[in-house]
């Protein structure tokens, strides 16, 4: 049996259903270090697109997972990082398409990348692609994405405007609320005029599931979120709902058993788990999600970062 190093899942996704996931760069490799991120800091800052992995070993990744696994929802190029920075993604839709015509594919995306022609058109052949927007000034966009040198929010709202124009498939906008960043009247006005310009099929509210990269951010609440669609008044926005990460056969007992034993020696982060269990970090955060909302695991923040440990109430 092939072991997978490229290829993740299926995870249940929140908006996609039963994703299969493809990671096309090294952890955290990305043009922002976003505030909210789940996967912690970014570690390497950058806006150069190279083949951070190479094709023929996610080909090989690919085929032997299709060949002899149920076809899942769809397959999802995701990850700890940004995987359109990786400039084989255009080779890999292109193989899948040919390959596996039935499969629906999809990318999220930080967006920041769709000011780029190329990368709009590697893109065009994707089901759904989900790019974030999560702000629409400059001042905001440098303070909750931190982004790499010489990028600014009105080039990449523009390439996702021309982006719209040349794609036929569904581009489903996520906008991640992080209170006291970017919700404020001015900035969600400036983003209702960003998305009436962008013509998303849908809009998607997010927020905090679990602390992110910085210690002050906390989670919109039900009541913040909705008070947002109320402002804006539009028609096609949407609150992410979480996942029931038990609610497929991919779920395993097993995994949770060894977070559970591992977290009971000492508090570790999502990087310590993935390395120690083999596992990718979105299939770790698959567990975690369950864990937690079962009570039996809490985030610390601590100074490396992000650390889980066994709730105090539990042995």
């Amino acid at each position: 049996m092939m072991h997978y190093h490229h290829i993740f899942g299926p995870v249940p996704s929140r908006r996609l259903g039963v994703s299969l996931g493809v990671d096309l760069v090294p952890p955290k490799t990305c043009q922002l270090n976003c505030v909210y991120c789940e996967c912690g800091a970014t570690t390497h800052l950058t806006t150069d697109r190279r083949p951070f992995v190479a094709y023929q070993p996610v080909i090989d990744e690919l085929q032997d997972y299709l060949a002899s696994h149920p076809a899942p929802d769809v397959v999802t190029f995701s990850g700890a990082g940004e995987p359109t920075l990786n400039s084989e993604i255009g080779r890999l839709i292109a193989y899948l398409k040919r390959a596996f015509p039935a499969q629906r594919l999809a990318v999220l995306t930080n967006g920041v990348l769709l000011s780029n022609a190329q990368v709009r058109s590697e893109l065009l052949d994707v089901d759904i692609v989900i790019p974030s927007l999560d702000a629409a000034s400059d001042a905001v966009f440098h303070r909750i994405n931190r982004p790499a040198r010489n990028l600014a929010i009105e080039a990449i709202i523009d390439g996702l405007v021309q982006f719209r124009r040349e794609y036929n498939g569904h581009i489903w906008l996520e906008v991640f609320i992080a209170p006291g960043y970017n919700d404020s009247p001015e900035e969600l006005s400036l983003l209702k005029e960003a998305i009436l310009r962008i013509k998303p099929d849908k809009v998607q509210l997010n927020t905090l599931d679990r602390p992110g990269a910085v210690s002050d951010i906390r989670a919109a609440t039900r009541e913040e979120l909705e008070a947002i669609i109320a402002f804006w008044h539009l028609d096609n926005v949407e609150i992410i709902a979480r996942a029931s990460r038990r609610s497929i056969a991919s779920y395993r007992d097993d995994v949770e058993a060894a977070i559970l034993e591992t977290l009971a020696r000492r508090p570790l982060t999502l990087t310590d788990l993935s390395d120690m269990l083999g596992l990718h970090f979105n299939e770790i955060n698959k567990y975690l999600d369950a864990l937690e909302e079962s009570h039996q695991i809490e985030p610390v923040v601590q100074k490396r970062g992000l650390f889980y440990r066994l709730k105090k109430n539990k042995v």
